[in-house]
């Protein structure tokens, strides 16, 4: 049974759920935190767009049969208004055996106010290679 969608009251928390449930391979977690439109995106590392609930699903779903999914967003850009918030974030993980990072994930989430609280509409990510750069300036929340 899919997890109860709960008020959620601003953006990052709900990035914060999601990176949450992603490091647990929690799907019905995850999923509860996508806006309920059939037009929601997705657009893993290398592979085609997928648009609606169940092609979503099934993506996470055959990426959590691996195990959890441990990335950690850092380096967070973010512009908001009323009803919509853009963040891009440098996702960081380690990727060999030796905990060195050979490659860094580029990433925007974007998030809808809904009647339910903020919700996911887009997650979309891009493998770049080498180290994560050290942004010059820090990110911060733009109003």
């Amino acid at each position: 049974m899919p997890a109860k969608k709960q008020l959620i009251g601003s953006a990052d928390e709900v990035e914060a759920a999601f990176y949450d449930a992603m490091s647990r391979a929690d799907l019905d977690g995850m999923m509860a935190l996508w806006a309920e439109d059939e037009e929601i995106v997705c657009i893993h590392p290398g592979a085609a767009r997928l648009i609606g609930h169940a092609a979503i699903r099934s993506s996470w779903e055959s990426i959590f049969e691996r195990g959890s999914v441990n990335i950690r967003p850092v380096q967070l850009h973010a512009t908001h208004n009323m009803l919509t918030a853009v963040h891009s974030v440098i996702e960081e993980f380690q990727r060999t055996a030796d905990g060195k990072q050979d490659v860094h994930i580029l990433a925007t989430n974007v998030y809808v106010k809904t009647p339910h609280g903020w919700r996911i509409t887009m997650h979309h990510t891009s493998v770049a290679s080498g180290k994560a750069p050290l942004d010059m300036f820090k990110a911060s929340v733009l109003h």
